[in-house]
């Protein structure tokens, strides 16, 4: 009951945003916004990358497989949001929408097409980086198995034997 209540309260959250104008020329408006919908233990700092910030360029650059998106010319994230559970996805998907922002989700680092750290217009987009979601839940009681988005179980294996 409490998850459902808990969900309820992040879509009425969502449906009370105003949508503001497609740029974060005040990204203290989105901290708010993010500080408010996440635990209050949660170190933004470690959440969220603004351009300005030491790893912005090194975590945008991570995992990018084609260096033809790397080039100045490739518009570039406002900031990246790297959370490390399902709640703080949730407020990063709520804040972006009541900022009218787009997403660009990037998982696994396998996109050669640049579609999950680029667009393609000149729109503000927010880089949200999955890279701490890499468990996996098993119930064997229920027959269930939960992978998150950044898994590969098998490459983190290879490459801890290498």
């Amino acid at each position: 009951m409490a998850a459902v209540s808990y969900y309820l309260s992040l879509s009425v959250a969502a449906c009370l945003c105003i949508f503001s104008v497609s740029s974060l020329s005040d990204h203290e408006s989105f901290l708010r916004c993010l500080s408010s919908h996440v635990s209050p233990t949660t170190n933004l700092s470690q959440l969220l990358y603004l351009p300005n910030s030491p790893d912005y360029s090194s975590l945008l650059f991570s995992s990018i497989q084609n260096l033809r998106f790397a080039s100045s010319e490739t518009p570039k994230p406002l900031l990246i949001v790297s959370p490390a559970d399902e709640f703080q996805v949730q407020a990063s998907v709520i804040c972006c929408r009541c900022h009218g922002l787009s997403i660009r989700a990037r998982s696994g680092g396998h996109d050669y097409e640049g579609l999950s750290y680029r667009s393609e217009k000149a729109s503000s987009f927010v880089l949200l980086d999955l890279e701490k979601l890499r468990s996996v839940t098993v119930d064997v009681e229920h027959g269930v198995a939960w992978v998150e988005a950044a898994c590969s179980p098998f490459a983190e294996r290879w490459s801890r034997e290498r």
